[in-house]
Formats: structure tokens, sequence, C-alpha cells
């Protein structure tokens, strides 16, 4: 099992490749940058969808699992994983 981590991009909508059965953990950021990280254990991969919502912007009214909050100096977003 590992710890592995993606960069993501500030945008509505993104799909990642990540391990089958990942077990995501947090989203913060790192460097200015913010950050995925999810437990790993399968080195075969599966495409994930990740929404991002920003502070007071419409969301969709079933937004999926809740990953985390981080922010990026006044600016504040909401991560989800779409199911």
């Amino acid at each position: 099992m590992k710890i592995l981590k993606w960069p993501l991009n500030v945008t509505d909508r993104q799909t990642l490749k990540m391990p089958v059965g990942a077990k995501v953990l947090t989203v913060q950021m790192q460097g200015g940058i913010p950050c995925l990280w999810a437990m790993c254990e399968s080195k075969e991969t599966t495409e994930r969808t990740i929404l991002m919502y920003g502070t007071g912007n419409l969301m969709s009214p079933l937004p999926g699992a809740y990953i985390g909050t981080f922010q990026m100096g006044a600016l504040v977003f909401h991560v989800f994983e779409s199911m």
C-alpha cells in the first residue's frame, strides 16, 4: 500500500487516472498548488471525476462524495468526487 498525490487544476471538472480502489484521503495546498492524496494498492488504473466548487457558486444537486476544502489566497474551494 502507498499514499500517492495528484496535483489538481482549479477548474469545475477534471478527470484523474488513479489506481482501482484508491481511497481518497484529503485535498490540501502544497507549494501553492491544490493536491489530492489517496491510499493505493493496485497498479491497474481507472478514471475518476473530480468536481470543484468555489464558495458561493452554484453546485450540482448531487455533487458526489465530499473530499475536502482548501484555500487559495482569499478564495475557498470545495472538492467532491462524482459518483
